[in-house]
């Protein structure tokens, strides 16, 4: 069961470049100036394109989800089983850990949240939703320790 996720990027931002695209042409044609729809096809291919590319790398890299045995973050799954504890927020140790996926450090617009694991080692967990991910988190720990 999913207890928390975060795609990391949503497939709808593909459809806003050739939305826009066909809004122009559609301006074109209500004015009566000339129709560019080859150049704007053209476009809206390209914009889509590179739009898709960059919401697959989104979900793949960005992505969260946390489900009653693992958190995945981006590329790596961690288990619950190896989580010790959840930091406080306000604890300086959590910044000192590596972020969790395979980037070098958090994701833009998220903030870490500290995880010490059974091992000692200090990870970074991280989320947009912080609070809820922090709060979902604390939960799932709590109830696979009963």
């Amino acid at each position: 069961m999913v207890l928390f996720v975060e795609p990391g990027a949503r497939w709808r931002a593909v459809a806003y470049g050739p939305a826009l695209c066909g809004g122009l042409l559609l301006v074109e044609w209500l004015t009566g100036s000339t129709l560019h729809g080859f150049a704007l096809g053209f476009c809206a291919l390209a914009l889509g394109g590179f739009t898709a590319l960059q919401v697959f790398a989104g979900r793949t890299h960005a992505g969260v989800e946390l489900t009653e045995d693992a958190l995945r973050q981006g590329t790596e799954t961690l288990l619950l089983s190896q989580i010790a504890e959840v930091l406080p927020a306000d604890d300086a140790e959590a910044g000192d850990g590596r972020a969790l996926g395979d980037l070098s450090g958090v994701p833009r617009r998220r903030r870490a949240i500290g995880l010490r694991l059974l091992d000692g080692q200090i990870v970074r967990a991280w989320a947009i939703d912080h609070t809820g991910l922090r709060a979902a988190l604390t939960s799932a720990l709590a109830g696979s320790q009963r």
